[in-house]
């Protein structure tokens, strides 16, 4: 039997892919290859030495084949071995399956709680992707930007078992067939496609952190079992989901692996109580183990009952929401082979394809005044899948032909994108009716939140933007303040106000937009 090149110690998808790509398609013709055959492919990771070893892999992989048929006798030899998977097991389905998981994410689930309560964990272990990818959140172990990856939510009828492919294909064991449950050997099913946003804990990136609550469909709420629950962060995030509209929460209760089963129940009773008369008064407690992949199973699950795919109207004027730009090039990279720029984000509503037309708003600062910036779609990608369009629900990649140099480093997080024409004026000034909370969220202290002053300067944030307001104006049920920069949003969504306390900017209040000039 041929056997796929993932079979081979060592190979993942990716490298088996580019491999077939390049004409190593079986076992076979891997083992007859020479190293330079594979370096040649420019595969990431494959030197000479790893080149040998999977040419190595191969050949005991066929020696290995070969011993199996000459120990059988030769009466009941069969020419080809088969394995069989289970009765239950329908190739076809299967084949269905794998069609149905390159489609497009439909849902966005946040990630949010106190730093180093294990969210980023939490992420790797429904995808197998660590969102910390950047040199300084590495060397200082926690998120400073948002953090993306995708999953696929899949489900046994026969187990009455919801699990993700990444959880289904580590427990997957040598021999037992790929899109097969490995209890039962029936098939799995498709469920949908979902997005993770893994949002930084840190108290000095609480606004990158409100950013993203603005493209969560729902979100949880990570609390850890070995310290005092709330902390600050756990407060902050959770009024920030309230003033985020987000109603759809569970309560993870992570590292129970690191505490006794008595201090796990007694912050479980810290947990209750902190929650109590909150948006996530009602939400379910469900007691994880991150590292060790504990009741991973029950969280997958609350996805599916809990936060449902919302229902979105694609007739709508497209409208896109930037929350990452990037150059993708190397260093040194010859001019005619640049790539432009690549946005990253989530569809609010429309759709845009391949090939189309798109204006971003503000757009580039000419001294004093912001041009719209005009660029066409080249392509577009969820993780590593490739779309001919994209849609709304879970987070996209729109690479287009702007100057990478207007993406890079995240320049244009915040910024709106729409077809030309199409999107709302970009406005400096605002009149908000604002909501202030009775306490500063996110400190310590107890300190009462104050009524705001004239030409007092405020942090606002609104969707993924991040502006300086001045209030010029105090009206009777309303403020007047100036914008800097200007900025161009969506209809309806909320402005969240932080103010300097204690050299931090806390979150005190929300305003919701009377009229804009």
């Amino acid at each position: 039997m041929t056997q796929d090149l993932e079979d081979i110690s060592g190979i993942g998808k990716a490298t088996a892919e580019k491999m077939r790509a390049a004409g190593i398609d079986t076992i076979e013709k891997l083992a007859s290859s020479k190293p330079t055959d594979l370096t040649s492919i420019k595969i990431k990771g494959v030197g000479e030495s790893t080149a040998i070893k999977y040419i190595n892999n191969a050949k005991e992989l066929l020696k290995s084949k070969e011993k199996d048929k000459s120990e059988l006798p030769k009466e009941t030899a069969p020419k080809k071995v088969v394995k069989r998977p289970s009765k239950k097991f329908s190739s076809e389905k299967a084949s269905h399956l794998k069609e149905l998981i390159k489609q497009q994410s439909e849902c966005n689930i946040g990630l949010v709680g106190h730093v180093d309560h294990g969210k980023t964990t939490l992420v790797k272990t429904f995808t197998g992707d660590w969102t910390d990818r950047h040199s300084e959140e590495q060397e200082r172990g926690i998120s400073i930007k948002l953090g993306y990856s995708n999953a696929t939510i899949l489900y046994c009828p026969e187990c009455d078992e919801y699990l993700t492919y990444y959880m289904a294909e580590k427990a997957r064991k040598k021999g037992q067939t790929k899109l097969s449950c490995t209890k039962c050997g029936g098939n799995i099913e498709f469920r949908r496609n979902i997005s993770f946003v893994d949002a930084p804990g840190h108290e000095i990136l609480m606004a990158t952190m409100l950013s993203g609550a603005s493209l969560m469909n729902g979100a949880c709420l990570l609390i850890a079992a070995d310290e005092i629950c709330p902390q600050p962060q756990s407060r902050e995030h959770l009024a920030a989901l309230n003033i985020a509209g987000i109603k759809k929460i569970i309560i993870i209760q992570n590292k129970i692996d690191a505490v006794s089963k008595e201090q796990a129940f007694e912050n479980y009773k810290q947990i209750k109580k902190f929650i109590k008369g909150t948006i996530a008064e009602n939400a379910p407690i469900i007691p994880i183990s991150a590292v060790f992949g504990t009741n991973i199973e029950l969280v997958v699950r609350a996805f599916e009952v809990l936060i449902p795919s919302p229902k979105l109207n694609e007739d709508e004027e497209f409208q896109f929401l930037i929350a990452r730009s990037f150059d993708i090039n190397k260093p040194g990279t010859d001019i005619e082979k640049l790539k432009g720029g690549v946005i990253g984000g989530s569809v609010l509503k429309g759709k845009i394809n391949v090939g189309e037309e798109i204006e971003i708003k503000p757009g580039i600062r000419i001294k004093n005044t912001y041009t719209p910036i005009k660029s066409k779609v080249v392509s577009i990608s969820q993780g590593t899948s490739l779309l001919d369009e994209a849609k709304p629900g879970g987070l996209i990649g729109l690479r287009t032909k702007l100057d990478p140099t207007l993406t890079k480093g995240d320049s244009l997080i915040g910024h709106l994108v729409g077809k030309p024409n199409t999107l709302p004026e970009v406005i400096s000034e605002v009149e908000l009716k604002v909501h202030l909370l009775e306490r500063v969220i996110g400190s310590e202290m107890q300190i009462k939140v104050t009524e705001l002053k004239h030409n007092e300067k405020l942090l606002l944030v609104v969707g993924t933007e991040k502006t300086a307001g001045t209030i010029t104006k105090i009206l009777k049920n309303s403020y007047i303040l100036q914008l800097n920069p200007p900025i161009c949003i969506p209809e309806e969504f909320i402005f969240a106000i932080s103010r300097i306390i204690n050299r931090r900017y806390r979150l005190i209040g929300y305003g919701e937009l009377i009229n804009s000039k």
